[in-house]
């Protein structure tokens, strides 16, 4: 069985499409908004890693703080730079063992998103 993707429900479109072009690489790979439907999916060139953001106006992005999704960056530090320059606050490097760094950052609607 393969994911297919996962929805992040938020009442700032623009700014979580935005978020996962800029920061993880991501290409809108079905825009529904012409068809009437407030749904865009982002992937990479693949079609491995699907994000679905759908627009919805009454949406605190309440539930989004229970949910993180994570990336792999070519260069984590530089990755980690990026976010701070953009006005991001990442967390510091975390690592747990030899060979393995990350960080957490919080995208426009309440996901926690990492980036090994």
């Amino acid at each position: 069985m393969k994911m297919l993707h996962v929805t992040i429900q938020t009442n700032k479109p623009e700014e979580e499409i935005n978020f996962y072009r800029e920061y993880a690489g991501l290409t809108v790979q079905d825009d529904l908004r012409d068809k009437g439907k407030d749904i865009v999916f982002l992937g990479n060139s693949a079609g491995e890693t699907c994000i679905e953001v759908l627009y919805n106006p009454d949406s605190d992005n309440a539930g989004n703080r229970y949910l993180s999704v994570g990336f792999k960056a070519e260069d984590i530090s530089a990755q980690r730079e990026k976010m701070i320059e953009a006005g991001f606050a990442p967390t510091p490097m975390v690592s747990p063992m030899p060979g393995v760094e990350f960080f957490f950052v919080t995208d426009p609607a309440g996901v926690t998103v990492q980036f090994m």
